[in-house]
């Protein structure tokens, strides 16, 4: 869409250009600093953004279809900086577990809301800038996956006995086949598979996290995650086993529901695992040397 000055609006509208500042003032869309013209977190949620202009500098830009009209309320709204302030962290981290959760991702100019984050939380919650993320609901400070990923991320996260049994009730694979295996970065894995992919991983200089929970409801941990392209790894290795099998299923299913980025190996593909995993990795633009 097209962005115009305030100017330019009130040419385009047949305005008094001094009338239209006023009227946006009025209604706490902008605001008057230093005698320089600023947006609001209400100016900014009615579609407005700071532009430059290497003559004039710094001046307040809309949509040229917006409607003057419409009633914007910041109220109950918050910034990556309030939400930051509620965990006693910068809001630059905040952004950062924010973009670790897939919800927010950047582009020129400053962070959105993921179009996958869009589809899956309250409505409520919305984005109208590229330079300010507003969630319209503070049920967002109440959020599982915020909190526990916070936590994990400044150290404080212990996973709990009950929590452990839980999943190996779920999984007693976990049980028959514990994590001894040491790797080239020092992650112990349950798995010559796993070591052998681990280690692909570490020499490419690709950045990545073993069983890793995955921020659903259901409990599920991958075997890898890669956060850069938010890419999961699977590796099937028991398949003829049909507790493993039907264990395998359910994963592909959620994977799925979620539309998750899914690299899956097997047996077969350990043989020539370099120029597998390196082509899979390939299809989402991770290059291998």
């Amino acid at each position: 869409m097209k962005l115009v000055s305030t100017s330019a609006l009130a040419k385009e509208r047949n305005i008094d250009a001094k009338e239209l500042f006023a009227l946006l003032k009025d209604k706490g869309w902008i605001y008057k600093k230093d005698d320089q013209w600023h947006l609001t977190k209400e100016g900014r949620m009615a579609g407005g953004d700071m532009l430059s202009n290497p003559k004039f500098g710094d001046y307040v830009a809309w949509p040229s279809n917006i409607n003057i009209e419409q009633t914007i309320s910041a109220k109950g709204t918050l910034s990556a900086t309030q939400i930051g302030e509620n965990f006693k962290i910068s809001s630059q981290k905040t952004n950062l577990y924010l973009k670790e959760l897939g919800w927010i991702e950047k582009i020129k100019g400053g962070w959105v809301l993921t179009k996958k984050v869009r589809k899956m939380v309250d409505t409520k919650w919305r984005l109208k800038t590229q330079n300010l993320i507003l969630f319209g609901t503070e049920a967002i400070l109440k959020n599982s996956f915020l909190i526990r990923t916070i936590a994990i991320g400044e150290g404080n996260y212990i996973e709990t006995k009950e929590e452990i049994e839980k999943v190996e009730e779920k999984d007693d694979f976990r049980k028959k086949y514990p994590a001894a295996q040491r790797t080239s970065d020092g992650h112990y894995v349950r798995s010559r598979a796993e070591q052998l992919i681990d280690n692909f991983l570490y020499q490419h200089g690709i950045v990545h996290a073993y069983e890793r929970k995955l921020n659903i409801e259901e409990d599920m941990y991958c075997d890898f995650y890669l956060p850069e392209k938010k890419i999961y790894i699977e590796f099937w290795g028991l398949e003829e086993n049909e507790k493993y099998a039907a264990r395998k299923k359910i994963k592909q299913e959620l994977y799925a529901k979620y539309n998750f980025n899914l690299i899956q190996l097997n047996d077969s593909d350990l043989e020539n695992l370099d120029e597998i995993l390196a082509a899979k990795l390939r299809k989402y633009n991770i290059s291998v040397d």
